[in-house]
């Protein structure tokens, strides 16, 4: 699906809603946690790397916005009792979730299936897959509570058309995509969205390490792709779900 490039959210799209954010210390995940408090939410930013988490809380306070949470928590070690404390939080601190954006990811190494790590192939598809399956499995009941939720997966380009040597990287994009349809099925005849967002080629921290030679100056910054972040985590996208939006 082509994400409609006039569509204008308005200044008040998430206001009141509470929205969690994976990879909220940087790239698209930063982006996307100041587009939303700005937009009205209060976002929880989640992430591995506390200075990094205090510097997007910071930088929501200074222009304005709700005030944002901070909760620290590394997806590749995290166990399934660590996600039911952090919806055991939520529950007790706002009541309900209203939204989550899965943008954590790693990339591992751009090397031929012949040669990849095993390890390093079993941290990709945890940290890219099943630690979104777990924390989304933990905050369902969160998120019935809601009025209108919806949870968006980050995916790729290479999760969609396989690539030589982006091994587990690609494996994993190409579940994200099943995953999400099948959850959106599941949550059908709910108040819950599910859909995916392919950012394309946007300067980020990944995107530098798996295209070394590229310019970063030559690609869009992540603010510069949040309307589709938006429009999917706000009302305007009610009859919306089970799809994949490429946001350029």
């Amino acid at each position: 699906m082509t994400f409609n490039k006039n569509y204008k959210p308005r200044p008040t799209l998430l206001r009141d809603r509470i929205v969690l954010v994976t990879g909220a210390g940087d790239g698209i995940g930063r982006s996307c946690a100041k587009a939303f408090a700005k937009h009205g939410a209060t976002v929880i930013l989640l992430g591995r790397t506390v200075r990094k988490l205090e510097r997007v809380y910071d930088d929501i306070n200074s222009t304005g916005g709700p005030q944002p949470a901070i909760y620290p928590m590394d997806l590749l070690g995290a166990k399934a009792s660590d996600y039911h404390d952090l919806a055991c939080r939520i529950l007790r601190e706002y009541g309900r979730i209203d939204g989550i954006v899965h943008n954590a990811a790693l990339l591992g190494a751009l090397m031929p299936i012949e040669h990849y790590d095993l390890k390093m192939w079993s941290e990709v598809i945890h940290v890219n897959l099943t630690a979104p399956m777990m924390l989304t499995q933990a905050c369902l009941s969160l998120l019935r509570l809601s009025q209108d939720a919806s949870v968006i997966f980050t995916s790729s380009g290479v999760g969609r058309q396989g690539r030589a040597y982006w091994g587990a990287y690609a494996v994993s994009k190409f579940a994200t995509e099943g995953f999400m349809q099948v959850l959106a099925d599941e949550t059908d005849n709910s108040a819950i969205r599910v859909n995916c967002i392919n950012p394309g080629a946007v300067r980020t921290r990944m995107r530098a390490s798996a295209y070394p030679a590229e310019n970063p100056q030559s690609l869009i910054s992540p603010d510069e792709v949040m309307n589709p972040y938006l429009y999917l985590m706000g009302p305007d996208s009610n009859a919306i779900s089970g799809t994949s939006i490429d946001a350029q």
